[in-house]
């Protein structure tokens, strides 16, 4: 990403926990100098406090991008602050879950450009896969922006509008718990089976990390895949058998968990 323009006006990241600390590492490894990094956190890390960046410190007037990245039972008390910032100079870009675009242009107006993302926790390995969407101010430059800034952290998809945002939430944004709950169970049932606990959970892990892998870098559909271990009449196929039993299988449950978040998801964003 071409930093020079954060890099002449600078670039506040409002909360610095994990999400925070990851893009801001992505961003140092990318070449962004730290002296243009502004960070507002109550607690501050070891780490963020010897990267070189500004801690707690004054802010610039109209950054070219503040990032916000609190929690959001914490964004009434933090927002206020940047209010001055809002009007059209400077992108907002948030990660903060559950907050709608019109929450942000309330407190800091409808011309503010504002990229809503959500990303998920495989970021901070850099793995995440984040989905963003703009309010009418945000430009297609002010996305790309966004999408540089967040490709820090691994892919970035762009969403028709912020009312596929619980969707996504409940499929990418939960997802991440669903697996390691697959990891969980996956490893009692082998431990059930007769394996020690410590083995089967060596197994689940590496099986469900690899496939994981395999399904990213394979030319196949994950249907195929699927195919691909699947002997007629083998174990796979006895196994399958239970899985994808339309009333009880994987099919109906996890339409029935997506669904149980998306709605939460809605009743939050009201």
């Amino acid at each position: 990403m071409d930093f020079s323009t954060i890099s002449t006006r600078g670039l506040v990241l409002l909360g610095c926990g994990k999400m925070g600390s990851a893009m801001l590492a992505g961003w140092l490894r990318g070449g962004l100098a730290p002296g243009a990094v502004h960070v507002i956190d109550p607690h501050p890390s070891d780490w963020l406090q010897s990267t070189g960046v500004a801690v707690n410190g004054p802010l610039p007037e109209a950054p070219a991008v503040v990032l916000i990245a609190v929690k959001p039972q914490m964004m009434a008390a933090a927002l206020p602050q940047l209010q001055a910032m809002g009007g059209g100079k400077t992108l907002f870009v948030t990660v903060a879950a559950g907050t709608t675009i019109a929450t942000y242009e309330a407190i800091l107006g409808a011309a503010t450009p504002i990229v809503r993302a959500m990303p998920n926790t495989p970021a901070a390995i850099g793995r995440g896969i984040t989905a963003i969407t703009g309010n009418s101010a945000a430009s297609t430059d002010d996305l790309a922006v966004a999408e540089g800034l967040l490709r820090a952290v691994g892919q970035v998809v762009r969403l028709d509008g912020e009312h596929q945002m619980d969707a996504v939430t409940a499929v990418s944004g939960s997802g991440p718990a669903y697996v390691f709950h697959l990891i969980e169970a996956l490893a009692d049932a082998g431990e059930a089976e007769g394996l020690p606990a410590d083995l089967a959970m060596t197994l689940a892990k590496a099986t469900v990390g690899g496939a994981g892998q395999l399904a990213e870098d394979a030319p196949d559909s994950p249907a195929q895949l699927r195919i691909n271990v699947t002997s007629p009449g083998g174990t796979t196929a006895a196994a399958l058998a239970v899985l994808m039993d339309a009333e009880t299988g994987f099919p109906a449950l996890l339409k029935r968990a997506v669904k149980a978040a998306a709605d939460r998801g809605r009743e939050l964003g009201k």
